[in-house]
């Protein structure tokens, strides 16, 4: 298990210096056309590693139906809506919802995987969602009122808890790290299909060929994408789609610190407090304070 959450850490990494990579991209490309060529350069990326490891095969037929199905809400719908609902609603009320994960992630294990959990890990995720809650309340925006975009970041939301159960459904015999690379190209082509009938400017991916803004692209794409939600996804195999979305509300505290660093933008006490609250979320949501407290127990009985 140690291994598992030191990879999810390193993707939470990733994913959370990811946001200052995307906001310089977005700001030369189309966000929808960046967001299906990026998908679709990580679905090649991540088929091409499956090959090197040597577990890549075509899906059978039922697969293919499965991978569909996750695909649509996993990549399609939850890249489309949390795209259109950020351009409709202010990037800390974005912020706090996408932190809402771990929380609607455990709603969906409990009502579709009929999971029990302990109080304790519903102290973590109450802890993580309430460092999400104060480190990104700490602009000088606050927290605006309830708006059209709000609720379709929430549906964004809602759809990947969804997928993660999917994801956990995966019969044994299909390696989700292999599921996701089909998942990412297949999404990649719908999503590119509804930008360019959107009017999306194709031309506009030639400045990727810029080398500061393709090496940012590449690390997007390759490292955060498709290492990343391979990875992901191989942990959601491992340890639950409850455990492994706990460490979704690390992506706040990394993305603030790669903002300090990469934008130039400042870390309030705020920040400090919801990581520390993040932390504790972390702690708590893994287990890992269940883990000790049965150790104690054993040694107090003698087992």
């Amino acid at each position: 298990m140690v291994k598992i959450y030191i990879l999810l850490t390193l993707v939470m990494l990733m994913w959370g210096l990811n946001v200052s990579a995307l906001k310089v991209l977005v700001e030369a490309v189309d966000p929808m056309l960046l967001t299906s060529f990026r998908i679709m350069v990580a679905g090649i990326a991540v088929l091409i590693i499956c090959s090197v490891m040597g577990i890549f095969r075509l899906p059978h037929k039922h697969e293919w139906l499965i991978i569909f199905y996750i695909s649509v809400f996993n990549v399609i719908l939850h890249h489309t809506t949390v795209a259109i609902g950020i351009d409709m609603t202010t990037g800390i009320n974005a912020a706090l919802i996408l932190g809402m994960m771990p929380l609607v992630t455990v709603m969906m294990t409990v009502v579709f995987l009929r999971e029990r959990v302990v109080w304790l890990r519903i102290l973590g995720f109450l802890f993580g969602f309430t460092g999400v809650a104060v480190t990104t309340l700490a602009g000088k925006g606050g927290l605006a009122a309830i708006s059209i975009g709000d609720l379709i970041v929430f549906i964004g939301v809602v759809v990947q808890g969804f997928s993660f159960v999917l994801i956990s459904k995966l019969k044994p015999t299909f390696d989700p790290r292999l599921a996701t690379g089909y998942m990412l190209l297949m999404g990649s082509i719908f999503i590119l299909i509804a930008s360019l009938i959107s009017g999306s400017p194709v031309k506009e991916i030639g400045y990727l060929f810029d080398w500061k803004l393709g090496l940012i692209f590449l690390f997007s794409a390759v490292l955060a994408s498709a290492f990343g939600h391979m990875t992901y996804n191989y942990a959601i195999k491992k340890v639950g789609p409850a455990e492994a979305a706990i460490f979704i509300n690390m992506n706040t505290l990394f993305a603030i610190t790669g903002a300090a660093i990469f934008l130039n933008e400042q870390i309030t006490m705020n920040h400090v407090v919801g990581f520390v609250l993040i932390l504790c979320g972390v702690f708590l949501g893994t287990g890992a304070v269940e883990n000790i407290i049965n150790k104690r127990r054993r040694r107090d009985i003698g087992v």
